[in-house]
């Protein structure tokens, strides 16, 4: 049966009120919890970056459930040090941590005032990363100069088995790309079919029999029009897509495309219904495609989301 884990968004709140909400999703009923690593918020209105590596540690150590983290190495952080923080973790807790992969976002990894380039270019450095990335877990001494550069880099500290490596793909075409070199697949939510056909793609080009999980965006509160609000003010910057959630620089650049975005385009994007059965159909309907959901409510009623969720739709859901 899937697994239902919470997703703790480092963008939406300080890293001291997410710590008391995972354990607040854990005692819920929530299965597993995941994080993103941000530099910058997706809007000045969210208002938070914490570094989620150092939080990580905290979570794992507060909670007993399995957690994973997205992070694109090579860019602010070198690849040897992603695995040395990735192993290190392990060896804390093991059999609890995997790592996803993806080729990063302008808004993170522009700080470094380097070029950013073009989707094909970032999926070639991040297929060098994940090589130098699994080379060190197997306890390899690396030597590498390409778009990245190692020099006899080894990892002394590993844990007994190397940690699970996903490929993060939001389009059939990435998802494709991944899956030669990942270990499972970490994708977004939305409709089914369109879930289904990046989860095929995955498969079709190497992936399968590997595990999936799933990030959900939904937004729920105590009537419908609330539940919108939320998710106009929390997530309407992040609603564009295409090649522009990759490519914009600032938060005020999300800012300014969020204030185009329609009540239309926001419920095309994002689950949003006053009603716990609505959202536990659309998260079963997922649990049949992946292995974990992981449910990002994007508003900032988080504690009466856990607590709703965790009576009226996590029972439903196995």
């Amino acid at each position: 049966m899937p697994r239902i884990g919470y997703h703790a968004s480092h963008e939406q709140f300080a890293p001291e009120e997410l710590l008391g909400l995972v354990r607040l999703a854990e005692a819920a009923g929530f299965a597993a919890a995941k994080s993103s690593d941000h530099f910058h918020p997706w809007s000045e209105r969210q208002g938070q970056s914490g570094f989620a590596w150092s939080w990580i540690g905290a979570a794992m150590q507060a909670t007993a459930l399995p957690f994973g983290l997205i992070t694109a190495p090579g860019w602010r952080h070198h690849p040897a040090v992603v695995a040395q923080a990735a192993a290190t973790l392990a060896r804390m807790f093991p059999g609890r941590f995997w790592l996803a992969l993806g080729s990063g976002e302008a808004i993170n990894e522009a700080i470094l005032g380097t070029c950013w380039p073009d989707k094909a270019e970032r999926n070639a450095r991040l297929r060098e990363c994940a090589a130098i990335i699994r080379a060190l877990f197997a306890g390899e001494t690396v030597t590498h100069r390409g778009r990245v550069t190692v020099v006899e880099a080894r990892l002394y500290t590993r844990p007994a088995e190397p940690v699970p490596m996903f490929g993060a793909a939001v389009s059939p075409e990435t998802a494709a790309e991944v899956a030669g070199w990942a270990d499972g697949l970490l994708t977004t939510g939305g409709r089914p079919e369109d879930v289904a056909r990046v989860i095929g793609a995955f498969r079709a080009g190497g992936g399968a029999g590997k595990p999936v999980h799933i990030q959900h965006a939904l937004s729920w509160a105590e009537d419908e029009a609330r539940a919108l609000a939320l998710a106009m003010d929390q997530w309407a910057p992040v609603v564009a897509g295409g090649e522009v959630n990759w490519d914009l620089r600032r938060p005020a650049d999300f800012d300014r495309i969020g204030g185009l975005v329609s009540e239309q385009a926001m419920r095309a994007c994002i689950a949003v219904s006053a009603d716990p059965g609505w959202h536990r159909d659309r998260i079963a309907a997922l649990c049949d495609l992946g292995d974990v959901v992981h449910l990002h409510c994007v508003g900032r009623n988080q504690r009466a989301f856990i607590e709703t969720f965790g009576a009226k739709v996590l029972p439903g859901l196995g």
